[in-house]
């Protein structure tokens, strides 16, 4: 049976590092909308020159032309089995466009699980301001959690690891505020529709990732 799975919750919850695990695990494609809209950008699709219009002009890309990405990405073979969704849906007017689109590709009865991620705010902004990247492999680390064995250096590329400018608890505050007023709302949707799967993202990689896989086995 097909599955389908978007995951909710703040910034800096885990959410990409357990995505990641879990498309690997299960062999599914980890279809990111971020990369998938520059991707379409880079080929010069025609969904991506239109794309493109919108951001020159300091633009949101309109939800209809990403509903349209995002379902084109969907209909590919590799997702006939399933996907891991990330970065979308990120407001209740996606949410209804996603399940438009899954109700238009889906071929067999599937199943949709909305999982999110609970987590104290706190621990949030200690991952953030911590937080430093490989500029080179994207390897994402941090001092306090997570640290590279050669104090900011990466274990792989052995190159710097370097930190967002926007990586500070002032913007990670900010961040949090924008997520609760406009993401949180999702978490109502989908318990309402009895699809949400709230696990505690508080503890190391390997304990999220058994209450991930228990959540994924249901």
């Amino acid at each position: 049976m097909k599955l389908e799975l978007i995951f909710l919750g703040p910034p800096a919850c885990g959410k990409g590092t357990q995505t990641n695990m879990l498309a690997e695990y299960l062999d599914f494609p980890h279809i990111d909308t971020g990369s998938l809209l520059r991707t379409e950008i880079a080929k010069q699709s025609k969904d991506g020159i239109i794309a493109k219009s919108f951001i020159d002009k300091g633009q949101l890309v309109p939800p209809e032309l990403v509903g349209n990405i995002i379902k084109n990405r969907l209909t590919k073979e590799d997702c006939a089995k399933g996907y891991i969704l990330d970065g979308y849906p990120r407001s209740l007017a996606q949410a209804e466009l996603l399940e438009k689109i899954n109700s238009e590709i889906d071929k067999e009865k599937a199943v949709f699980k909305a999982i999110y991620f609970d987590i104290d705010t706190q621990i949030l902004i200690d991952r953030i301001v911590n937080r430093q990247s490989c500029p080179k492999c994207g390897e994402i680390y941090n001092k306090k959690f997570k640290p590279s064995k050669v104090e900011n250096i990466c274990d792989h590329c052995n190159v710097e690891l370097k930190t967002r400018a926007d990586d500070n608890e002032e913007i990670a505050k900010a961040r949090f505020e924008t997520y609760y007023r406009e993401t949180a709302p999702l978490i109502e949707f989908y318990q309402n529709k009895n699809l949400l799967y709230k696990i505690d993202a508080n503890g190391s990689i390997n304990e999220v990732w058994e209450r991930l896989i228990k959540v994924i086995n249901e």
